[in-house]
C-alpha cells in the first residue's frame, strides 16, 4: 500500500485524537509515549540522558535473554485498521530486524498490561523485515472492529513512529435522536475530504477532539494575494444530521485568522459526487467576521438549519488559519 493510499485514513492511534501508549516491556533509553507523536522524530547529536543517547522514539535496551518486547496502545477511536507505518527514522544501528502487529476489542481497559500475552489477541500483521531509518508500510485485509493493538519488535530496538490508519467505528444505535452531538467531529466518524490549500498546517486539524494546541495544530492557508480569494474545505459528517449550532475556532491564530468565512452544506450520499461538483451546495451560514483567537458561536442565524445535511464547505476570505470547527446537530 502506497503512502499516499494510507494516509486517506485517520491514524486511530494519534495522541491527537486520544491514543495513549498504556505498556512496555522495557523503554530504557526512549519512552514508549514517543510512538504516536506528532511527525516523524527529530534527532540531536550532543543530546544524551543518564541512560545513554536521547532518541525521540521508542527503544529498549539491547536484551540479553530469550523474549521480544512490545508495546500496548489504546486506539482514540475504535475502528477498522486498514494499515500501519512503522517508521524507524534515525534508528540505524539500533532499529528491529523484524515486528508485528497484534489487535483486541477489549470493553474493560483495568486489566494487568504485563499479563496481556493471556488475552485472545488477532494477529493482524505477522512477523515482517525492517529495515533502518525507514517508514514501513502495510496493508491490513480485517473488517474487524479494534480498540487495542499491541506492536511487538523482535527482539529490541527503537522504533521513532507507529501509526495505525483505518476508519473509525461508532454504534449509531447508541446516540438518540434528540442528543447534540459533533457531526463533523473526527472520532464520530466525521472526514475532511479535500481542500484547495493547506500549506502550514492539515486540514484534519480541523476536526480533531482535543482542543488546538498551538498554531500549526490547525487548517492554516498560505498568504494569498488575489482579490477576493476563497480558500475552503469540504468536510464530510460522520452521520446525516440536522445543524443546530456551529463553533469556529481561531484560537492562537492571532495575525494570521481569516477576516471572515461562510458556510455551505449539501444532503447526498455519494463523496465522489460532491467533491465532483455534481451535488448542489445550499447556505447553512452566511458570511460572517471572525477575531483572532477566539471561539466563535453561531446559533440563532443559522439557514436552512431545519434541512439534512451530510457535508459542510468552510470557506475562509481571502486566507488564513482556524483551529477548530465543531457542527453540533442531531443526527436524522
Amino acid at each position: 500500500m502506497t503512502e499516499d493510499k494510507l494516509k486517506k485514513y485517520i491514524d486511530l492511534a494519534s495522541e491527537r485524537i486520544g491514543g495513549k501508549v498504556l505498556y512496555c516491556t522495557d523503554d530504557f533509553f526512549a519512552e514508549k509515549e514517543n510512538l504516536i507523536k506528532e511527525g516523524r522524530g527529530i534527532f540531536i547529536p550532543d543530546k544524551y540522558t543518564d541512560h545513554g543517547k536521547w532518541m525521540d522514539g521508542w527503544e529498549s535496551r539491547r536484551k540479553r535473554t530469550e523474549g521480544h518486547d512490545w508495546a500496548i496502545l489504546k486506539l482514540g477511536a475504535e475502528g477498522i485498521i486498514k494499515g500501519f507505518d512503522i517508521d524507524t527514522n534515525h534508528f540505524l544501528g539500533n532499529h528491529p530486524p523484524f515486528a508485528s502487529v497484534e489487535a483486541i476489542n477489549l470493553g474493560n481497559e483495568n486489566l494487568f498490561w504485563s499479563k496481556a500475552d493471556e488475552l485472545d489477541w488477532d494477529e493482524v500483521l505477522p512477523k515482517s523485515p525492517l529495515e533502518p531509518g525507514s517508514q514501513h508500510f502495510f496493508e491490513i485485509n480485517s473488517d474487524k472492529v479494534y480498540t487495542h493493538v499491541r506492536l511487538n519488535i523482535y527482539p529490541d530496538g527503537g522504533v521513532a513512529r507507529f501509526r495505525v490508519y483505518g476508519e473509525v467505528y461508532k454504534n449509531w444505535k447508541t446516540v438518540n435522536s434528540d442528543d447534540i452531538i459533533d457531526l463533523a467531529l473526527a472520532t464520530n466518524c466525521g472526514k475532511a475530504l479535500s481542500c484547495n490549500d493547506m500549506f502550514f498546517s492539515a486540514m484534519d486539524n480541523l476536526i480533531a477532539p482535543t482542543n488546538g494546541k498551538n498554531m500549526g495544530d490547525g487548517w492554516e492557508t498560505k498568504r494569498n494575494r488575489t482579490p477576493n480569494n476563497e480558500d475552503w474545505v469540504i468536510i464530510k459528517l460522520g452521520h446525516q444530521g440536522i445543524v443546530h449550532k456551529i463553533i469556529v475556532d481561531t484560537k492562537h491564530f492571532k495575525g494570521n485568522y481569516p477576516d471572515s468565512f461562510e458556510i455551505d452544506a449539501r444532503n447526498c450520499t455519494n463523496d465522489d459526487d460532491v467533491l465532483n461538483e455534481k451535488a448542489e451546495w445550499f447556505s447553512l451560514l452566511s458570511n460572517q467576521k471572525l477575531e483572532a483567537d477566539k471561539e466563535h458561536h453561531f446559533e440563532s442565524n443559522l439557514i436552512n438549519k431545519h434541512d439534512a445535511i451530510t457535508h459542510v464547505k468552510l470557506k475562509i476570505y481571502p486566507d488564513g488559519g482556524i483551529s477548530r470547527l465543531r457542527i453540533l446537530g442531531t443526527i436524522k
